[in-house]
């Protein structure tokens, strides 16, 4: 434990508490809540004795009818053909299952980088090795690298689109690519799926589980959490292979039992409101965004930022030779702004931070943003 990395956003969140009036561009949560459906519903759920009592522990047979039909319609996901659906607490609870159901220590598992450094921490707790792969200029996999990577040892390929930390959108070519590449190679393919709805412009989400043959070896994740604002609900899912069903069964029953229930009462009435509910809200991010990339293109040449057509973070890359922390320290505690520093998400090539955008409303948005291009122009002058 002494080897996986300090949380980053809960060490950044421990200065930013030192410094009031400090504007957090860090933490990746929307500012948006629940539906007002699910709020009502758990009310209704308090006064059913049911609530408060240990339940099935792959989530309420309501709630898995009700995602079976949002896969099935949204995703392509066909859960009656090898497919089987758990509910877990959050989709960070969705990963450290699968790494425990299909690795034994020493396995490794393949990471794009940039990765979701949640994922990396999962690997090495369950003693195994995150095999670190860069993708391209615009963030988007390398299947050469990736089939190069693989060795005897390998076990699964990752892939996390719409991206955390960088908001690149996977292309499908390239998904495809890969799930095929771990049919062939004897390999899962774990799809983070968490931020699917949020897309801009023509980009579009694509869900590795609905290929043609991809049940026998993928694993999605899926969560609440964003698009309905359910972070602290603590509600995600998963699909898996149903010849994982003992493992999966094993893991769920040793960390969590069952889902929270009044969490997954609230989970069924926002799936009822459905994906309209956060539309309103991605053309809100949608104009954010457009403010977020316009003021930090001020800052070329000293930095620069691909485009990103998902999720709500911006990944800068700076030009310095100056220790990212450092300078994430320096930004909070004479800007009153902050970061995330790249390193946490495997870039150590470089100076990079991770820009979040989703939390605040756009005129705080902007009013960070503005403190971050004119705090990085001081420091870096």
């Amino acid at each position: 434990m002494d080897e996986v990395q300090a949380p980053i956003v809960p060490v950044i969140g421990a200065i930013i508490r030192s410094v009031p009036g400090t504007i957090s561009l860090g933490q990746g949560v929307v500012h948006y809540g629940p539906p007002q459906a699910a709020i009502d519903a758990v009310g209704r759920a308090l006064t059913v004795a049911s609530t408060h009592e240990y339940q099935d522990g792959a989530g309420l047979p309501a709630l898995i009818d009700r995602l079976a039909i949002k896969l099935r319609v949204e995703n392509g996901i066909d859960v009656d053909n090898g497919v089987r659906v758990m509910v877990t607490a959050g989709a960070n609870m969705a990963f450290m299952h699968a790494v425990l159901a299909i690795t034994a220590p020493g396995d490794e598992i393949i990471l794009n980088v940039p990765f979701y450094f949640n994922h990396e921490m999962a690997i090495q707790m369950a003693d195994c090795t995150a095999v670190c792969v860069a993708t391209d200029d615009r963030y988007q996999p390398r299947l050469d690298a990736l089939r190069a990577a693989i060795t005897d040892r390998t076990r699964a390929i990752v892939t996390v689109t719409p991206n955390n930390p960088s908001g690149a959108v996977f292309s499908e070519d390239a998904l495809r690519e890969i799930n095929t590449l771990c049919r062939a190679r004897g390999l899962y393919h774990i799809a983070d799926e968490v931020y699917e709805y949020f897309t801009y412009g023509s980009a579009r989400h694509v869900s590795s589980g609905g290929f043609a043959g991809a049940a026998p070896h993928t694993i999605a994740m899926y969560s609440l959490s964003k698009a309905y604002g359910f972070a602290g609900w603590r509600i995600g899912y998963m699909t898996y292979p149903e010849h994982l069903a003992a493992a999966m069964a094993k893991v769920q029953d040793t960390i969590l039992v069952c889902p929270p229930v009044a969490s997954q009462v609230a989970a069924i009435a926002a799936l009822d409101v459905g994906r309209a509910y956060c539309e309103p809200h991605v053309r809100e991010l949608a104009s954010i965004r457009d403010i977020v990339f316009s003021q930090l293109s001020a800052l070329a040449p000293l930095a620069s930022v691909p485009a990103a057509d998902g999720a709500f973070y911006a990944l800068l890359k700076v030009d310095t030779d100056q220790d990212p922390m450092a300078i994430a320290e320096r930004l909070i505690r004479e800007h009153k702004v902050a970061v995330i520093p790249g390193p946490a998400f495997g870039m150590t090539d470089g100076c990079y931070f991770r820009v979040a955008y989703g939390a605040l409303q756009k005129e705080t948005v902007a009013e960070g943003i503005g403190r971050l291009v004119e705090g990085l122009r001081q420091i870096l002058s």
